[in-house]
């Protein structure tokens, strides 16, 4: 089952990687195209603020998720370095724990802002209504819980032994 497990969150992983750098990506040829636009060409596009605010949305909660499993996610650890084995532990699971509590509120109430948002339009952008520019809230924090939940049960993810594809 846990095999299964991994198997499964390396393939959410990359998946997030990709769709995170993708975003970034994205974000950082939309806005000087904007720039281009207003300056150059005298004429403002109303779209790429509105994409790259998207994509912005979409790189965090996304990017949060991965550098959360890869253990590469800011760090302040100081105070626990000079903590003894078990006290480190202790932290640990406080962590984990607060991690938990943090998605789960944030996977409540995106889930409920999209809902609320889903029929409101974007004036800028009417592709897209509101409600699913913000859709990377909760998936970004559903991600985020079950790399949670993988960290509680299997451990941290730079811990493991690294699994080549077609290796047992």
């Amino acid at each position: 089952m846990s095999r299964s497990y991994l198997s499964v969150m390396d393939f959410i992983y990359r998946v997030s990687i990709w769709l995170s750098g993708l975003a970034l990506l994205v974000m950082t040829a939309v806005i000087p195209v904007g720039i281009f636009a207003r300056y150059v060409l005298n004429s403002g596009l109303s779209w790429p603020e509105p994409v790259a605010i998207i994509c912005m949305v979409t790189f965090t909660f996304i990017g949060a998720a991965v550098s959360y499993r890869s253990c590469s996610h800011i760090a302040v650890s100081m105070m626990t370095d000079r903590l003894s084995e078990p006290m480190k532990k202790v932290c640990s699971v406080l962590t984990d724990l607060m991690m938990l509590a943090i998605s789960l509120f944030i996977l409540y109430y995106g889930y409920n802002l999209c809902l609320e948002l889903w029929e409101q339009p974007v004036a800028e952008f009417p592709i897209l209504t509101a409600g699913e520019t913000y859709l990377p809230l909760p998936v970004g924090s559903f991600i985020t819980l079950l790399f949670i939940i993988e960290r509680i049960f299997l451990g941290p993810q730079n811990h493991r032994p690294v699994v080549m594809l077609g290796n047992s």
